[in-house]
């Protein structure tokens, strides 16, 4: 949700609002005053934080590149001798 303030001191919260070109500026269509202009947002909280939650992303891929090392270089290690 975002706050927005008008300056004839008024206030609303908005958590969706389209944004239009009007008079040469950008604008949050639902944040228009009753006394008729655009209010401002404030910005509250900063930036969002997003959590991806894809399989590919996971710290399971460690896993992969152990096998992966096992295969190539086999059991023994790459610095072992074969006896």
């Amino acid at each position: 949700m975002t706050l927005y303030t008008c300056e004839c001191g008024k206030t609303r919260e908005l958590s969706k609002v389209t944004i239009v070109f009007r008079c040469g500026n950008w604008e949050a269509k639902e944040a228009e005053c009753e006394c008729g202009l655009y209010m401002d947002s404030i910005p509250t909280e900063g930036i969002p934080t997003l959590q991806r939650t894809e399989p590919s992303l996971s710290k399971n891929r460690d896993k992969l590149w152990a096998g992966a090392k096992e295969k190539l270089i086999g059991e023994r290690g790459i610095n072992e001798s074969f006896d």
